[in-house]
């Protein structure tokens, strides 16, 4: 048995199929999705039908909230300004992917994906690990207490507590970081205990355009470049 984690797919369905291929993933495996399977990219649908649909085979998953999807739930409210900020963070290719049309509700979403959503975890604590999407708040005395960080904090990594983990590392996405420099965390996990694996599936830059996976068990790194468009 293996345990993987993997952030930051926002709608690249064909990225992470060939992402699952390549670490040969299997039922026997334990597979941590730390959040942002929406938004940006072309297929947002398709992501969450492959993980209800793995789900339902008897995989092991935990799904994790990422900002993205708080966006998107905020935005149920019908509050046009709720809803303009997840259109301007990429809400219109998840509604695309849906058949809907840019100027349409997200609540004409069906219900089932909404309610997956709606029952994401903040965060997930494994051996040797804590997993969340975008980092921990060490300014307070349990950065747990903190969710609002959980999926929107940013530069935390020169404030971490090493006696609060207690020789744990964490495992994260949200902020895009190039191929090298996850390699260079990686390397300097002992040191700096927090590992950001979102490789910016969706922007096509130096070093970004890329899904990782994180095999936590033999501190592996695996990369899958976009093949959305191929």
């Amino acid at each position: 048995m293996s345990r993987f984690a993997i952030s930051d797919i926002h709608g690249c369905r064909r990225t992470l199929e060939a992402l699952l291929d390549q670490i040969a993933f299997s039922t026997e495996d334990e597979l941590f999705l730390l959040g942002d399977y929406i938004d940006r990219g072309p297929d947002s649908r398709g992501v969450l039908d492959l993980i209800l649909k793995l789900r339902g085979e008897g995989y092991r998953l935990r799904c994790l909230r990422g900002n993205h999807e708080a966006l998107l739930l905020d935005s149920l409210g019908g509050l046009a300004d709720k809803q303009d900020i997840w259109m301007g963070n990429g809400g219109g290719a998840t509604l695309s992917s849906f058949g809907l049309p840019a100027d349409a509700s997200p609540r004409q979403i069906p219900g089932q994906y909404i309610d997956f959503l709606d029952q994401l975890e903040w965060y997930a604590e494994t051996d040797g690990y804590i997993l969340v999407h975008a980092g921990l708040d060490f300014g307070m005395a349990d950065p747990l207490e903190n969710r609002f960080a959980m999926i929107w904090i940013r530069n935390w990594h020169g404030q971490i507590n090493p006696a609060w983990l207690q020789g744990r590392a964490v495992v994260h996405g949200h902020t895009p970081t190039p191929r090298p420099m996850i390699v260079k965390q990686l390397k300097n996990l002992e040191k700096v205990p927090a590992l950001d694996i979102d490789a910016g599936c969706v922007f096509k830059s130096n070093y970004l355009n890329q899904l990782c996976a994180f095999d936590l068990d033999n501190r592996q790194l695996f990369f899958q470049k976009n093949i959305e468009n191929e």
